[in-house]
């Protein structure tokens, strides 16, 4: 058990290393919208975006330099409106969309990227709004309505993402893992080492993120939690275990990472389509259809395998699936390889959304707990319909509460849903005593 443990702590201390990024403490430097105006390749400088806070307030200001970036800093988390001064653009150059104006919301520690699509020729505006330069008109109530939908959607498959892992670990195990959020940002920290570090491509460097977050899952189950299973620990002791190594993940993450959130090298200023009422950038669409297919992958192996049918025994009765045949040991890690893989696919398109941070997983790991309990700790099911509840309900609670309350609405609508319902939407009423 010794030895196992110290090979699992070297391998994360060299793969930490192969950073190439020097041992700092420092913590985020704060939050800030940013952008690159280009049209075409050719950078356009001079132009002058001004940013605004909900009610109106001004934030700042910044004018694009001659590489066409742009940057203001803003006081806290929550969202904005940033409008670019369409008379400052170039003679010949028009926004390809017609909106001048965005409200992109803002997450603690993020660096976010505000994108205005240029083009030459004749701007595109929007029937009905007023498109005069220098007076960029404000969104719709339908097009903010239409975005938020689309961003609930887009938060809650990453949610349902890392959930689905979750509640298979607890189903098979009865282990409340406080340090899935670890493995989230482990899988986020993989994919920038590969793609910023060493260099290749994103779409490859989050094939091996994912690859090596399985790995990690099927490690820390052979090396530690399978040690404790077969000693009986008791699960307070190993939820309580769980939070520690939360808690040194995470602080060893901040020494060799940094505080400061960043940006893989692909895809981080990537210009948005008009897709209807939407506009979504491809990067976003691409990591939709990702997740989807992997969450119907993963759905339908449990419903249509052997390894499903047997991993659905083991969660309902395990001495009984021993008693009939099964390896219940072999499935559990096969589970905890499952929730590490999907965990980190969770973190590489969380960081491709809002950028990579050492505290990323640990945000959003209370969500992901509020997605399970909602659809009921242990069944699939109800971590995919308690994710897009509560993916949905964040966003658009923002049409009543301060951006910076969304989470403790959600947190709010979910004690309300328990009082009636306490074992979940999809949970199952269980004897206690």
């Amino acid at each position: 058990m010794r030895r196992a443990v110290i090979m699992l702590t070297a391998f994360l201390a060299c793969v930490m290393l192969s950073f190439g990024i020097s041992a700092t403490s420092a913590w985020a430097d704060g939050e800030s919208l940013q952008g690159t105006l280009k049209n075409g390749d050719a950078p356009v400088a001079g132009v002058k975006i001004k940013a605004f806070t909900q009610d109106g307030a001004p934030v700042g200001e910044a004018t694009s330099d001659a590489q066409g970036k742009w940057s203001i800093p803003v006081p806290s988390a929550g969202t904005y409106r940033v409008d670019l001064d369409t008379s400052t653009l170039p003679s010949g150059v028009t926004l390809s969309n017609g909106r001048a104006s965005l409200t992109p919301p803002v997450v603690d520690g993020q660096a976010r990227n505000v994108l205005f699509p240029l083009s030459a020729g004749a701007a595109s505006g929007t029937p009905g709004q007023n498109n005069q330069p220098g007076t960029p008109a404000k969104p719709s109530s339908f097009d903010r309505y239409a975005d938020l939908f689309y961003s609930g959607l887009h938060f809650s498959l990453i949610i349902a993402l890392a959930a689905l892992g979750i509640s298979l670990i607890f189903g098979t195990t009865g282990l409340t893992n406080f340090a899935h959020g670890e493995l989230v940002t482990f899988g986020a920290l993989m994919a920038f080492l590969f793609n910023v570090t060493i260099g290749l491509p994103l779409w490859l460097s989050g094939l091996i993120a994912v690859a090596i977050g399985a790995g990690a899952g099927y490690v820390q189950d052979f090396a530690f939690w399978g040690w404790l299973r077969r000693r009986r620990t008791n699960l307070v002791t190993t939820m309580i275990i769980s939070i520690g190594l939360s808690l040194a993940l995470r602080y060893v993450f901040l020494y060799f990472f940094g505080g400061e959130a960043r940006a893989y090298s692909d895809f981080n200023a990537q210009a948005g389509h008009q897709y209807g009422p939407f506009l979504i950038a491809p990067k976003n669409l691409i990591c939709d259809a990702i997740a989807i297919v992997v969450i119907v992958a993963v759905s339908w192996a449990l419903l249509g395998t052997r390894l499903g049918k047997a991993t659905r025994a083991v969660a309902d009765n395990p001495a009984l699936a021993a008693a009939s045949g099964i390896n219940v040991d072999r499935i559990i890690r096969l589970v905890w390889t499952i929730g590490g893989g999907l965990a980190a696919l969770a973190g590489v398109i969380l960081g491709v959304y809002q950028n990579v941070g050492y505290g990323m997983g640990f945000q959003i790991l209370l969500l992901v707990f509020a997605a399970v309990t909602l659809g009921g700790f242990g069944t699939a099911w109800g971590a995919l319909l308690g994710s897009l509840v509560i993916g949905m309900f964040i966003q658009f609670s923002t049409l009543w509460i301060p951006t910076e309350l969304k989470t403790v609405g959600a947190l709010g609508a979910l004690i309300v849903i328990l009082l009636f319902r306490p074992q979940g939407i999809l949970g199952r009423r269980t004897r206690i005593g």
